[in-house]
């Protein structure tokens, strides 16, 4: 396409166009960085509790077990985009990996995240990502203190409550409604559909047999305490990063009102930064706006898209207006920032959801 049409591209049909052969998903990358980052984390999360008598390598191999499966668990965002057996295998590949053992199942996120895409439900009270906490010191404060808290909370959830529920149906639809879902807004409230269900019973049985063996080994004697402090460990600083990043991925400007495609994108926040920035936004996290603008775009080619569109949009588009140059800065301006989602111009985003 030469340069002098690509300067003048606006139009949200036009944007896409740029964008057509990044669609697919590459088979290959994903599954060997799922499976690298998987096994990297917890390899070194072995490590950190072979070493426990020795602090430094315990630390460091936490280090490493932090960011590798931080990323690993970043997958789940990825697995909600993706269309049903688009990459076969994957998701329960995925559910045994990681968010069996780290007591996050894929559908504590993939069946809700639909609902902060829509135009229809974000920024609303049934966007289960999204409160309006532009300037709310006390409610990003609370955000951060809870997030470790949440390890406690999946104990309770996927070891206590899990096997009651499976018990007794009734409690179960309960905790399917209010303890089933990984959300920012506690007055979100899930409908799930029998085969949801289903699948959800099964991966709670699932978890419940991952767990029952280091349990029992830990009531013999057979294995130390440490090893679940570690996880505890682990896990807190990964709920930790990942509250903060999600912090700097919005401006949370909405009071509620359901948003037009250039007020979400107005709303959201690109960090392209440096190798520094994929440790806390891993997996295309830090392209978030242009996620919003295209949702099925893989996270691999994100950051081809993100370049192709730099240099294709005309300056004064919106878009850029998404830009932040660090989370620090997006932390900040939340924390001092004031409500104003207003915006008549159109966005480079097409309905894709």
């Amino acid at each position: 396409m030469p340069s002098e049409t690509l300067e003048r591209i606006s139009h949200p049909e036009d944007a896409r166009k740029i964008l057509e052969d990044l669609f697919a998903p590459n088979t290959a990358v994903f599954w060997s960085d799922l499976l690298i980052s998987a096994g990297v984390g917890w390899g070194a999360f072995a490590l950190a509790c072979l070493a426990a008598s020795h602090t430094l390598l315990m630390l460091g191999g936490m280090a490493v077990a932090v960011l590798s499966l931080y990323r690993a668990l970043a997958f789940v965002h990825e697995l909600s985009h993706l269309k049903r057996n688009e990459l076969p295998g994957l998701q329960s590949a995925w559910d045994l990996l990681v968010g069996m053992p780290l007591l996050l199942p894929s559908f504590a996120y993939v069946g809700i995240h639909a609902d902060h895409h829509r135009l229809s439900t974000y920024g609303t009270k049934e966007d289960p990502e999204y409160l309006p906490l532009a300037g709310a010191r006390l409610g990003i404060l609370g955000l951060v203190a809870q997030s470790l808290l949440i390890p406690l909370l999946f104990l309770l959830r996927f070891l206590v409550l899990s096997p009651i529920g499976l018990l007794v149906p009734s409690f179960h639809r309960l905790l399917e409604k209010h303890a089933s879902s990984l959300v920012m807004n506690p007055a979100y409230c899930r409908r799930v559909s029998g085969s949801e269900r289903s699948s959800m019973m099964r991966l709670e049985f699932g978890i419940l047999g991952v767990w029952s063996l280091p349990i029992l080994l830990a009531i013999q004697g057979l294995l130390h305490e440490r090893v679940f402090a570690i996880w505890y460990g682990v896990v807190a600083t990964i709920t930790l990063i990942n509250s903060l990043r999600a912090l700097g991925a919005h401006r949370y400007r909405s009071e509620g009102q359901s948003s037009d495609r250039t007020e979400q994108l107005l709303d959201s926040v690109d960090t392209p930064g440096n190798l520094w920035t994929e440790l806390w936004a891993p997996v295309g996290l830090r392209y978030h706006a242009l996620h919003h603008c295209f949702p099925s775009l893989p996270y691999h080619n994100l950051g081809t898209a993100y370049r192709r569109l730099q240099q294709a949009l005309p300056t004064d588009s919106p878009y850029f207006a998404s830009k932040s140059p660090s989370l620090w800065h997006s932390l900040n301006t939340l924390w001092s920032d004031r409500p104003s989602l207003s915006s008549s111009e159109s966005a480079p985003c097409g309905n894709n959801s």
